[in-house]
């Protein structure tokens, strides 16, 4: 699995931590002990991101969801 953050250009390099870790499902009392700074710095942080527009985007190879197998798979799904 890949994370893109499309838009991170408009990011500082503190919010990219932020928004990196929000995404990877850390909370933010671990956000805090992790950059060292407080809930409400990331919350402030997190914020300015999310108004500034960015996007994840979650990148998955099709065999991982099952949804692209091979010639003998799609045979057997035809019969």
């Amino acid at each position: 699995m890949k994370i893109e953050i499309r838009g991170a250009e408009k990011l500082s390099f503190r919010e990219r931590q932020v928004v990196v870790l929000k995404e990877m499902g850390k909370t933010s009392p671990e956000i805090c002990k992790t950059l060292q700074i407080t809930a409400s710095t990331v919350a402030t942080l997190y914020n300015r991101a999310r108004a500034k527009g960015y996007e994840v985007v979650i990148v998955l190879p099709g065999d991982t969801l099952g949804i692209f197998g091979g010639e003998e798979e799609d045979a057997e799904a035809t019969e």
